[in-house]
């Protein structure tokens, strides 16, 4: 089965949060995502890692505080 694609917006929405915080979240490093070549279509962050970081939600806001 092949991988469930999501852009900022979308994982935002899944994750409850402003989809600024998902931006920062990938520069830091705590959400894993790509970046097309085309830069104008912005992030793409699998679905799976959403699935990790909701499994591990307490975790990120340990890292936030």
């Amino acid at each position: 089965m092949a991988e469930e694609w999501l852009t900022v917006q979308e994982a935002a929405e899944r994750l409850k949060v402003h989809p600024e915080t998902v931006r920062v979240w990938l520069r830091d490093g705590r959400l894993k995502g790509t970046q097309p070549m085309n830069k104008r279509m912005g992030w793409r962050i699998a679905a799976s890692e959403i699935e990790r970081l909701l499994s591990g939600e307490a975790e990120v806001g340990k890292e936030a505080a």
